[in-house]
């Protein structure tokens, strides 16, 4: 078994959600995750208007409410500011690539980032300082990033998400073979996670298949 995780570093939800998983991934460690991005808001080109602007306050608002992490309201103050979360994810297969194990280090220091300290991670150069923060060479993933193979591999992790059949970020799913079994679409805690796992492990000892879904 192996935990698939679809996030999306510019998802306020999935930065929620991260000490629960990263909770979830200390204590199974032979687990994962492998991570796969999601695309929240991939390729717009739309700056932020002012109603967006306060729907994602209230909308952060709450998730800090229920989730106690801070956030910051800097990011609304930049004029013309555009929220494309492409780039993000673009960093996170990146690292994947370069080294796999560090990849979950780079989403955490991400959404950090723009969420705790609200720097603009859509730009280039805060990606490479974020990842160099993280241990990678900061020159030669600065090239990968920007590479056409990682356009290409970001955008085959839009499609292989959809293919899926995610709508929503975060979704962690538990890997079995050629089976997925769904383990939490949204928020969850790490208790409410593990108990899952136990069900789902039960099952597929087992040899229940219901609840499962191919992943083609």
């Amino acid at each position: 078994m192996r935990l698939l995780y679809v996030a999306d570093p510019m998802c306020s939800w999935c930065y929620g959600f991260g000490p629960e998983i990263a909770r979830l991934a200390g204590r199974r460690p032979a687990l994962g995750p492998d991570l796969l991005m999601g695309g929240l808001r991939a390729y717009n080109r739309e700056p932020m208007s002012a109603p967006f602007r306060d729907m994602l306050r209230g909308h952060w608002r709450h998730v800090s409410e229920v989730c106690g992490l801070p956030f910051s309201e800097a990011i609304f103050a930049r004029e013309g500011f555009v929220y494309d979360t492409e780039p993000a994810c673009r960093a996170v297969v990146t690292a994947r690539t370069l080294d796999g194990p560090r990849a979950f280090a780079l989403l955490e220091e991400l959404q950090s980032s723009f969420y705790r300290d609200g720097i603009d991670i859509t730009r280039s150069e805060a990606l490479s300082d974020a990842a160099q923060r993280c241990g990678y060479d900061r020159a030669g993933f600065s090239a990968a990033l920007e590479s056409d193979s990682m356009r290409e591999a970001v955008r085959a992790d839009f499609a292989r998400s959809q293919s899926l059949g995610v709508s929503g970020f975060p979704t962690l799913a538990a890997a079995v073979g050629d089976a997925l079994y769904l383990v939490a679409s949204g928020y969850a805690t790490c208790a409410v996670l593990e108990e899952r796992l136990e069900r789902i492990e039960r099952q597929v000892a087992g040899g229940a298949c219901a609840g499962a879904a191919h992943a083609g």
